[in-house]
Parts: C-alpha cells; sequence; structure tokens
C-alpha cells in the first residue's frame, strides 16, 4: 500500500515576489529621484545611495560650472571620490575595492545622472577600463593598477576611436610590431574621455596585420603616463560635456615591455574578444545613465512649470502642458522598467550583447526626446545655460554616438531576426 508523504508546497516565483518588501516603483513615488523605491535595491544600497548623493551634491554640483570653463575636472575629485568607496565600488577586496554587486556601480552612474554633473569621467574609469584589468589582466597588472585606481590616485582611459575608424573597430590602423621582447606602437586615437588626466591608457592596436580575419589580428596594451612617445593632443572642444577631458592622443614609437600586453602574452591578438566581452556593461551604463537624466529632467521640468506662471497662473494648470507631462512620465517610467530588468540580468551574467545594444540605443534616444521636450516646457530660459535643462540637452547628444551609435546598435539587434527555414 502506496504511503502519501506530506510535501511542503513549492513556493513559486509569484508568491516569492508577493512576499518580498514592497518598494514603490519610481512613477509611484513622490518623485522619481526619490531613495527608497525600486525593487532591485535594498536598504543597504538605500544607505549607499545616500551617500554618493550626498557627495555630488556638496563636492561636484557647486564646482561643475568652473570645471566647464577649465574643460577639465581637477585629480583632487578623483581622490575624493576614491576615499568615498565611489570608484571601482565592485572591485574585489584583495584589488583595493570593497567588493559591493554591480548594483553599487549602478547607483553611481545614476546619481552622476541625477547631479547634471557630465563632467568626472568616473563610469568609463570604473565601470569599462576596470573590469578589462580585473577580468583579463595578469595577478602583477592587477595588482599594479586597481588598489591605486579604486583610490583615485590613478586615472584611467581607453582608446579604441581613431580619426579615419569610429565604429569599426575592425578599421582601425594604429599598429603595435615585435621588436625582441619588446612591442614598438605607432598610431593616433581621437574622442578619448579623461585624455587630458589618463595616467594609464587601454590602447587597441593591431599586432597581427597578416590575420585572415582583422578582428584575430588586435590586441589591447596598457601605456602609461610619461612614456617616451606618448603625447596627448588638445583637449577637444564640445558641444556639450564641456567639463569631461575629451583629447587626442598620439602614439610614436613608444617602446611597451610584454609586461604591458593586457593579459600578457596569453592576451597578444585576443584584444577583440576582450572588447567584444565587455561592451553589454559598457552598453548598460549608458543606457542607465540616460534613462536616469530622463528622470532628472522630468523632475527639474516639473518644477519650473508649478512655479512658472503666465496668463493669471501656473502653466502646469494648461492642459496642453499637462498633457506633455504625462506622456514624459509614461516614457520615462516604461524605460526604467526594461533597465532595471536589464540590470538585473546583468547581476545574474545573463544580459546578452542584443539585448544591452536595444536598452543603450532606446534610452538614448529617449534622452534626447525628453531633452528636447523639457527646453520647449522652459520656453526661453531653457536655452540659457544656467538652466540645467540646457546643459542637459547639449549633454545628450552624444550619447547616440559613443559606445555605439543607434545605427549599429540597429544593425547589432537585427542580427537576432530570426531566418527561414
Amino acid at each position: 500500500m502506496l504511503k502519501l508523504v506530506a510535501r511542503r508546497p513549492a513556493r513559486s516565483l509569484a508568491t516569492t515576489a508577493c512576499r518580498r518588501e514592497f518598494r514603490d516603483e519610481p512613477c509611484m513615488a513622490e518623485s522619481m529621484l526619490d531613495i527608497g523605491t525600486r525593487r532591485i535595491f535594498d536598504s543597504d544600497h538605500d544607505q549607499f545611495r545616500e551617500t554618493v548623493r550626498k557627495w555630488f551634491n556638496n563636492e561636484v554640483k557647486p564646482n561643475h560650472a568652473a570645471w566647464e570653463e577649465k574643460g577639465v575636472v581637477p585629480r583632487e575629485i578623483w581622490e575624493s571620490a576614491g576615499e568615498n568607496g565611489l570608484l571601482g565600488c565592485n572591485t574585489p577586496v584583495e584589488y583595493g575595492g570593497i567588493g559591493a554587486d554591480l548594483l553599487y556601480a549602478a547607483i553611481v552612474w545614476e546619481e552622476q545622472s541625477y547631479a547634471n554633473a557630465s563632467g568626472p569621467g568616473f563610469p568609463l574609469h570604473s565601470d569599462i577600463v576596470m573590469p578589462y584589468l580585473l577580468n583579463f589582466g595578469t595577478e602583477e597588472q592587477k595588482n599594479r593598477f586597481l588598489p591605486e585606481m579604486t583610490k583615485g590616485k590613478i586615472i584611467s582611459a581607453i582608446a579604441m576611436t581613431e580619426p579615419g575608424a569610429g565604429s569599426d573597430l575592425q578599421g582601425i590602423r594604429t599598429y603595435a610590431r615585435k621588436d625582441g621582447d619588446d612591442w614598438i606602437l605607432n598610431g593616433s586615437k581621437t574622442f578619448i574621455t579623461n585624455g587630458q588626466n589618463a595616467d594609464l591608457v587601454i590602447v587597441v592596436a593591431i599586432t597581427n596585420p597578416k590575420a585572415k580575419i582583422a578582428a584575430h589580428g588586435i590586441s589591447l596594451f596598457l601605456v602609461e603616463g610619461g612614456m617616451e612617445g606618448f603625447k596627448r593632443g588638445q583637449n577637444l572642444k564640445k558641444m556639450g560635456m564641456k567639463a569631461q577631458d575629451t583629447s587626442e592622443l598620439f602614439f610614436e614609437d613608444v617602446r611597451l615591455p610584454a609586461s604591458s600586453i593586457l593579459g600578457g602574452e596569453k592576451g597578444v591578438n585576443r584584444g577583440f574578444m576582450m572588447l567584444m566581452n565587455e561592451l553589454p556593461q559598457e552598453r548598460l551604463m549608458i543606457g542607465d545613465g540616460a534613462v536616469s537624466k530622463c528622470e532628472f529632467l522630468y523632475e527639474t521640468t516639473r518644477d519650473y512649470i508649478l512655479d512658472r506662471k503666465a496668463f493669471g497662473g501656473s502653466i502646469s494648470k494648461m492642459q496642453v502642458i499637462r498633457h506633455q507631462m504625462a506622456e514624459l512620465k509614461t516614457k520615462i517610467t516604461i524605460g526604467r522598467s526594461f533597465t532595471d530588468q536589464c540590470i538585473e540580468l546583468h547581476c545574474q551574467k545573463k544580459l546578452n550583447t542584443s539585448m544591452a545594444s536595444m536598452n543603450k540605443y532606446a534610452m538614448t534616444e529617449l534622452e534626447g526626446e525628453v531633452a528636447d521636450r523639457c527646453v520647449q516646457l522652459h520656453g526661453g530660459w531653457g536655452y540659457m545655460w544656467e538652466y540645467d535643462v540646457a546643459r542637459a540637452y547639449a549633454d545628450a547628444r552624444v550619447q547616440r554616438i559613443y559606445g555605439g551609435t543607434t545605427e549599429i546598435m540597429k544593425e547589432i539587434i537585427s542580427r537576432d531576426l530570426p531566418k527561414k527555414k
């Protein structure tokens, strides 16, 4: 006779979700910038966000206009960010970080957007360059650079783009040839973020021009400031992001030891694979920063229309204004939901290139739309540089270009279209 054993019913995902402490989504809160919202975060993340927000409000916002005039962020700010745990915060403890999860890094991206401070090149340094070293560097390279990078004492950059090769990495001309045990690097790069401040630059170069597939002949080199033959060009004057140092870099017979190849000798001709591996995080970072800027623009504009008087009352009472704000809030909310889904997947190491490209494409296009409409809602004042919306509008335009243009994102996404059998 069968003996029936009572079993505890398996808890469904829905039940687990229902038991989780409820947190408002940004669209439910009094402000989209409120701390304590979004289910992907917890109270520990909230405490970190409070620290990061306070730091940006006290150390960055009051000084950003002056940095825009100079075209560069002072090194002391980098060291202050390091002291407060804002740089490479998800780097393991053994390499100088605090070993936090990716959500802590996302908080820094978002709070920088909420501060409308495009000058500090922290995201590129912490969440593009440092992961290359962490994921592909030798132990000697990790121990030498990562601890100082988390302190802000070594500022980093990555040099991919060339005057004749933008999104097409296989079209680069910078070349490194073997000379005994060393490599000799020649070429030039442009539009390099942190280019004036950088102490360490990861340089993309051809090392096997005879490779059947160009991508199989690329290596990444660690070039340090002060090396003979490494020269910085002018700090480029841009439409937006005026406080961020963006430069030309030149390499004239720069002699590099084999230890300067990312990953050592094993890294020779493996650069393209490394680049492709890190692109999803780069594109997610840009997408999250973009939708965060949308949230900031919405709240800034809401404050303005509530205060602005015209035709005998607040312009927020005009139906045409209220309906525009309703449209913006709905689009931003959809964008935030998709972005949080991407962040959650990336934390699980499941975000693929196609989905990251969708996020980068959609959110940067949305940022452009939101910035444009918020300037319009400010009227003539929206065109004045002292207003946040004017600076945000100028900053937004490049988001659809760097990290892979919108057109390249669409091409990547389209490759997943099912083929007829």
